[in-house]
């Protein structure tokens, strides 16, 4: 377990992605993104095709964090390089960036931020089976992610059957009464210091050291949700509840819960009851109860109709962070279910 960047077996290439639809988005994000694509060991050797796997990022992450090291541990692109490494058959891995000014854009098309879904959907995923040997077809094509990389999961496979047949979500967001709700008062309570104004707080929290004040961390993350979930029309967002008491705001908080990816289930089950593998885990004391998500994600989709023996469920002793050695097992379920 090297402290420093370790030989891959198969190769990861860095390209820089120049995105139409990113072009003009309402934060003036760019739109050059970076784009890894892995190829496993003896991809150069032969003309075969792969099945391709899409890895997606929870909330603040950005594509070169794939690179941190931390103690005792190594990045996902090494550890997924040894899975293939070590016999598991082949997949080309896609690691996508979707990075947006307040830290997410949850992968979906919004005013507030950009039209991210569409971006995955109608350019990455063209773009990587043009340029490389992939089996171009959704029955050999996957998605994963950690967080809001796992909601994208969970949500892309129900949005664009015709492209993603399996998934993996790792303490995916869901069941947002519990995940959600519960901050809406922490919020209420931070914005006393900015005369009860997201704007204020927006202007602030640009203007100096992140996350230097109480009450940051929760009012950037539900004001990126509002920009993704409950933007107007002209890219304001719209916060889901009341910034004087924390009280819901039915209209906001509703479109919120439409997508919610427990209750999407029920409004896409020819998709979900399509799909060939889904793996969901969590751990059991997440902090946001995405435990108690992935048991009721599971069970809407044993009501419509998926099989049992294709999905894989699995609670662990853990936190919501610190499980990025949960992803090399995901892969490598995945690979083995995709087909050739």
């Amino acid at each position: 377990m090297l402290p420093w960047e370790a030989e891959l077996a198969g190769r990861l290439d860095r390209h820089t992605f120049d995105s139409v639809l990113l072009r003009d988005n309402h934060l003036g994000d760019p739109h050059l993104r970076p784009l890894w694509v892995y190829v496993p060991p003896g991809y150069d050797d032969t003309t075969t095709r792969y099945p391709t796997v899409y890895v997606i990022q929870g909330y603040t992450g950005h594509l070169s964090m794939w690179a941190n090291r931390t103690p005792f541990r190594q990045p996902f692109p090494e550890t997924a390089d040894t899975v293939f490494a070590n016999g598991t058959p082949g997949c080309v891995v896609v690691y996508v960036d979707a990075w947006t000014k307040y830290g997410g854009s949850q992968f979906v098309d919004s005013p507030g931020t950009g039209r991210y879904h569409s971006y995955l959907c109608d350019e990455i995923v063209p773009w990587v089976d043009a340029h490389y040997r992939t089996i171009a077809d959704r029955e050999s094509r996957a998605i994963m992610g950690k967080s809001s990389g796992g909601f994208g999961s969970m949500i892309t496979p129900m949005l664009r059957p015709d492209l993603f047949g399996a998934l993996a979500t790792h303490s995916g967001d869901t069941l947002y009464e519990l995940s959600y709700l519960p901050d809406f008062g922490k919020a209420a309570r931070a914005l006393r210091n900015y005369d009860h104004d997201i704007t204020q707080f927006w202007r602030d929290f640009q203007a100096r050291p992140a996350f230097t004040k109480p009450g940051d961390d929760v009012l950037v993350e539900l004001l990126a949700l509002a920009a993704c979930f409950s933007a107007r029309d002209d890219g304001t967002p719209e916060l889901p509840f009341d910034q004087v008491t924390g009280a819901p705001q039915p209209e906001q908080w509703q479109r919120w819960l439409n997508w919610d990816p427990v209750r999407m289930v029920a409004d896409h089950t020819e998709a979900v009851r399509s799909l060939r593998a889904v793996w969901i885990d969590a751990g059991t004391h997440d902090e946001w109860f995405l435990d108690l998500g992935a048991e009721a994600f599971r069970a809407e989709l044993a009501t419509a109709g998926v099989p049992a023996d294709r999905v894989h469920f699995e609670l662990f002793d853990a936190g919501h962070f610190a499980i990025d050695y949960r992803y090399p097992l995901s892969l490598a379920w995945l690979a083995e279910r995709l087909a050739r």
